[in-house]
């Protein structure tokens, strides 16, 4: 796989919207179960008072999450569990439509996709979800490291590394906020690294208006698995929602788009 997307994962979550038979029998079962089941360890320590003052959430919010990480399992069903891209239901993923891809689609998403997470470390499209909440910017000290970034250390990049250990030249392409992204350690990936940019015209001057700039991301990572786009310089095409390839703002890794008439 010369070329790898990385995602952001979501807050909102949608477990009531059920899995096509066809998809729900394509599931897998994430790669880090035993470094998330750790972190569920530590997180089931907590109240949810605490929880709720390192994570910023209401009491409601807390205690919805204290119960989910009391339920979480290392055995992963269809019952507790929907594909990752299914479940997440945030701006990324309301671009993203992942329910209204093929089984193709998904496929080949499943190989070329990551989905960077607090608890998961990092899931495939289809990888089997239980409900969470855990930012990767959370400052959940562990025995091993006082954050997240910490725990994880080297381990998603030298994941990377493997999955792309056969190309000659691999690229991964940033879909992902900076507080995910960094979690891939860029100085030990050996991958060229590209990122996208997405700018609205507002208030007179061009901006990255955040709602815009996630939905456009999921917009991106559709278009690129419906295309199988596997060169960085393919991505220019990107047209979607009156987005346009910016060549002058843009570099060989920094590739910028720009629309007017949504800010």
């Amino acid at each position: 796989m010369p070329l790898l997307y990385l995602l952001s994962p979501a807050k909102s979550l949608d477990y009531g919207t059920p899995v096509a038979e066809d998809i729900a029998a394509m599931a897998t079962r994430p790669e880090f179960v035993a470094p998330a089941a750790e972190l569920i360890t530590v997180l089931r320590q907590k109240t949810p008072a605490q929880i709720a003052t390192l994570m910023s959430l209401s009491d409601t919010l807390a205690q919805l999450n204290v119960a989910r990480y009391a339920t979480w399992s290392t055995r992963f069903t269809a019952h507790n569990s929907k594909p990752a891209a299914l479940a997440f239901n945030g701006d990324v993923y309301e671009g993203l439509q992942a329910a209204t891809l093929g089984k193709a689609d998904l496929a080949w998403a499943q190989q070329h996709v990551a989905i960077l997470s607090g608890l998961y470390g990092v899931l495939r499209p289809l990888d089997r979800l239980q409900p969470y909440r855990l930012e990767m910017g959370t400052r959940l000290a562990t025995a091993t490291a006082a954050d997240l970034y910490g725990y994880w250390g080297d381990t998603l990049a030298e994941h990377f590394n493997a999955r792309q250990a056969r190309d000659k030249a691999p690229v991964v392409v940033n879909l992902a906020s900076q507080e995910y992204s960094r979690a891939a350690k860029r100085k030990v990936l050996r991958a060229r690294w590209v990122d996208c940019h997405f700018e609205d015209w507002h208030g007179g001057q061009w901006k990255v208006i955040s709602f815009h700039a996630k939905r456009a991301r999921g917009l991106m990572a559709r278009f690129a698995i419906q295309r199988r786009i596997t060169r960085p310089q393919d991505l220019v095409a990107f047209d979607s929602e009156g987005y346009a390839f910016d060549k002058a703002e843009s570099a060989p890794d920094r590739l910028v788009f720009r629309r007017r008439g949504q800010g």
